[in-house]
């Protein structure tokens, strides 16, 4: 992948808070927030680089000590074009963050500028008087001058508290929370589309940080096995960096982590695999470590049965796709690459693709239809979610359910089945979607729909009109187009 793609919408939001900026005079700040490898620094630097204006670009150091931090803070200061005379940015370093914030506001210009801070929580992790000194700084110095003042940051929940109602910097920036490449976007950096395009999206979680490594034109099984003979590819080590950031020790909360990569979706099974000689792990240890990593950390995600009734059991999942396949296949690869066994990394990637991408795919898919739902482009213009629906004893599991609301909702409108497996969706799948679908609490068969989501299309036999809506990879890819 080269140059840079997509990111529109979020050019579009800095862009306008620069506006603001300069049609006021006054000071605007944003907090942006994303996980690792996501780009967020690039779509920074891209923004800077665009705008036109004076910055200022400082990135923090992990482990710095107070004077170190402020001290690589008046460098980058002193090197940027903010001050008209270098020779007023003193880099005798106090350690004091006021003190370095009162030297910022002496030196910003009176025409708009803008100024970044990067990797805010390792600052405010240095130095406990990080965030009021920010506060105050903002409050009393720079607010009241043309300054867009923008906060990075990579742990989520850090930043999250950072502008949380009881923490100093409440109410004084906007938050923009920055996602993968959507498929689409996905698919124009590389040159491909439709199906080749979803995988590429599913293999890099849409992360630039894999994507950049990613040749041209190439579909994703064909570059997982080029990459699969390289130990320090970037398919390694951007979900493993991740993983070292989030969880540097071997705790409870990583073994946890990782029996949900590994394939475990519930409560029983995810203590089984995270436990130890002693038997599995306790549900009262387990609730507040699947609350922590799913609230929290954000790297799972939680799905309910939907339907009009409350259902369980919630299932669990590795939120990015590209840590659920390093976890649940890349590992292994990987660690094969290092002993210098590449061709045994690429067979066993080989062996679990298919079933790893089928259950991949689910989550895409439902939020490809919601999207397609909010423009418009579905027959029921009142589906305000898209889940699944199974029971407890997953006979059957419905992939895919439209409703107005989740979890328990007031109305369905649609059951659907994705078919991502090898060969065309039969009668015979026809057959089992519809006699399934009626098990559904709340599924009446003369008002709701069924939908087929199919990677080898629908075949001849199957009578169309019993179907309400198929879709090809090529519909997934375009629900995400703007």
């Amino acid at each position: 992948m080269t140059g840079f793609i997509g990111r529109h919408n979020e050019l579009a939001l800095l862009d306008k808070r620069l506006q603001r900026v300069t049609a006021s005079g006054t000071g605007a700040a944003v907090a942006v927030r994303g996980r690792r490898q996501v780009g967020k620094s690039r779509l920074v630097q891209e923004f800077c680089d665009r705008a036109d204006v004076p910055y200022m670009y400082s990135t923090a150091t992990k482990g710095a000590s107070p004077v170190e931090a402020v001290s690589s803070f008046l460098t980058d200061l002193r090197e940027s074009a903010l001050p008209v005379d270098q020779e007023l940015v003193s880099l005798t370093a106090s350690g004091s963050w006021p003190d370095a914030f009162r030297i910022l506001a002496s030196v910003i210009p009176t025409s708009p500028c803008v100024v970044v801070l990067d990797e805010v929580p390792w600052l405010a992790e240095q130095d406990g008087l990080f965030d009021g000194a920010l506060q105050t700084a903002w409050d009393r110095l720079l607010s009241s001058r043309p300054v867009l003042l923008l906060l990075l940051g990579s742990d989520l929940h850090m930043m999250e508290r950072l502008t949380a109602y009881d923490r100093p910097f409440f109410g004084r920036a906007d938050n923009l929370v920055l996602g993968p490449l959507n498929p689409a976007d996905t698919g124009a950096a590389l040159g491909l589309e439709g199906a080749d395009a979803i995988d590429a999206h599913l293999v890099s979680g849409g992360l630039p940080g894999v994507l950049r490594t990613w040749t041209h034109g190439t579909p994703a099984l064909e570059f997982l096995r080029a990459e699969c003979a390289d130990p320090a590819a970037a398919l390694f080590s951007v979900p493993e960096a991740a993983l070292s950031a989030e969880f540097p020790s071997p705790d409870a909360s990583r073994r946890v982590l990782e029996a949900v990569g590994a394939g475990d979706r519930t409560r029983a099974n995810i203590a089984a695999t995270a436990g130890n000689r002693d038997g599995a792990l306790p549900s009262g240890a387990l609730t507040p470590l699947l609350h922590r990593l799913a609230e929290e950390k954000h790297v799972l995600s939680v799905d309910e049965p939907l339907s009009v009734k409350a259902g369980r059991p919630a299932l669990y999942r590795v939120a990015d796709s590209n840590l659920r396949l390093y976890l649940g296949v890349l590992r292994v690869a990987h660690e094969q690459a290092r002993r210098g066994r590449p061709e045994a990394g690429i067979r066993v990637v080989e062996r679990r693709w298919t079933a790893w991408r089928g259950r991949a795919v689910e989550p895409l898919v439902r939020e490809s239809l919601e999207l397609a739902a909010v423009a418009g482009s579905l027959p029921w213009p009142d589906v305000g979610v898209v889940g699944g629906w199974w029971n407890r004893q997953f006979d059957p599991e419905i992939d895919l359910v439209g409703a107005d609301r989740a979890p328990v909702a007031m109305r369905l409108f649609f059951a659907g089945s994705i078919k991502w497996l090898a060969g065309q969706f039969d009668a015979h799948d026809l057959g089992a979607l519809r006699g399934s679908a009626a098990q559904i609490p709340g599924f009446d068969p003369a008002a709701c729909g069924l939908i087929v989501v199919s990677l080898s299309g629908i075949a001849a036999e199957v009578d169309s009109s019993l179907l309400d809506l198929a879709w090809t990879p090529k519909d997934i890819v375009e629900a995400w187009r703007a």
